[in-house]
């Protein structure tokens, strides 16, 4: 709605892409744990069989321009994250790098508010065990490249700094 101002679309999209992360984050490969609570009774958990979790999301960047990774990636489950993915391009390099620095391609996530129909479809036909994971899927994207309806991209709505 373009009516909608700043704020609210802001504290709406957030709570979005923390669904999005909370619903990823189930994916990921848990072991049984014992934990003794404050009580002193033993709670049966579970807790993330990886060596890491990163606590803080921008720890690691991977842009076409700039490359950050950690040494042990290829150990890690990697979650991608772009606001908008009109035809996936940016999200193909993405996983291409990935790939190239020997993650699994079954420990890559692909997160995202709003894609277009084309780019699920590429991503998906070119890397079949990424997990895509987005709250709405748009049919189409206009001359430019925007996806129709769309959230505003053609107006770069999106500023969360």
């Amino acid at each position: 709605n373009k009516e909608t101002n700043r704020d609210e679309f802001i504290f709406y999209s957030k709570r979005l892409m923390r669904l999005l992360i909370e619903h990823a984050l189930s994916f990921l490969p848990l072991k049984p744990v014992a934990v003794e609570t404050p009580q002193g009774t033993i709670y049966d958990g579970k807790r993330l069989s990886g060596k890491r979790c990163l606590r803080e999301l921008n720890e690691f960047s991977l842009q076409l321009h700039y490359l950050r990774l950690p040494k042990e990636i290829s150990e890690d489950y990697v979650i991608l994250m772009d606001s908008t993915v009109s035809t996936g391009a940016a999200a193909l390099m993405a996983v291409r790098v990935l790939l190239d620095h020997d993650v699994a391609e079954d420990k890559i996530f692909l997160l995202s508010l709003l894609m277009a129909e084309m780019g699920v479809h590429s991503v998906a036909y070119a890397f079949p065990k990424v997990r895509i994971i987005t709250t709405a899927v748009d049919k189409e994207v206009n001359d430019q490249f925007h996806i129709i309806p769309g959230i505003g991209e053609k107006c770069n709505y999106f500023r969360f700094g």
